[in-house]
Formats: C-alpha cells, structure tokens, sequence
C-alpha cells in the first residue's frame, strides 16, 4: 500500500538519531502525541509489545511490525497499521521520515512536528 510520507534532514550522525526514534524513553521528547510509554525494555526491536499512552489520555496497545536495525521501524497501534520511520545517511547527518497511509493524511502534520522536535533533540547531544 502506498503512504504519504514527511522528511527532515538532521545535522547528526545517523546512530544518534536511531537512538532516539528506538528509545522508548524519547518518545514523549520528539512525539507530540506520546505522553509516555510501557515497554519491558528500553529499546524496541522487531515484536516489542507494549502500551503508549498519549496525550488525549488514552492508552493503547502496539507492536513492533517491522524493524531493520539502524534503517527503519513500524508500528500498528491500537490495532491499525500506523507509521514508519525511515533514516538515510546523507552527506552532513541524517535524513529521516515518517510515512503514514492515506487514511491517516492528516496525522502527518504531527508527524512534521515530531521531526522538529527530533532535530532538535538530536542537535542537542552532537558534539560542537
């Protein structure tokens, strides 16, 4: 199925940006939607299984559906397929984006937050 998808390219080595979008402990820094996370681990890796709870209140379950180390991660949340999230090492840093289906279009314009919100964390942490 194709999806729409939003990019921002990071002033920062592609490891810490993967950091970031695997450390569940992150989420609620760069996800506008994401208050906090349940996880028995700190990281997600293909099958984590765990509860996001969001701002609005509600909690809802996810899995971890797709997962190549250091390149990409999906998700289905609440039980519908919901984003992806894609790093590409370009010259100077980092290229990520976030991709959503059609159904979900407008949800990209918080996806568009959260990539500011992870530059800046990322920018935060690379050495001057």
């Amino acid at each position: 199925m194709r999806r729409l998808r939003v990019r921002r390219d990071i002033a920062a080595p592609p490891a810490l940006v993967w950091d970031l979008l695997v450390s569940v402990d992150q989420w609620p820094m760069w996800g506008p939607s994401v208050r906090a996370v349940d996880l028995d681990t700190a990281r997600i890796s293909l099958g984590s299984r765990g509860v996001v709870h969001t701002i609005a209140g509600v909690r809802l379950a996810f899995e971890i559906t797709g997962f190549e180390a250091a390149t990409s991660w999906s998700w289905r949340v609440g039980g519908v397929n919901a984003t992806d999230h894609t790093l590409d090492p370009i010259a100077g840093g980092t290229r990520v984006s976030f991709g959503a289906p059609w159904l979900a279009a407008p949800y990209l314009g918080v996806c568009a937050v959260a990539l500011r919100r992870l530059e800046r964390l990322a920018l935060e942490q690379v050495p001057s």
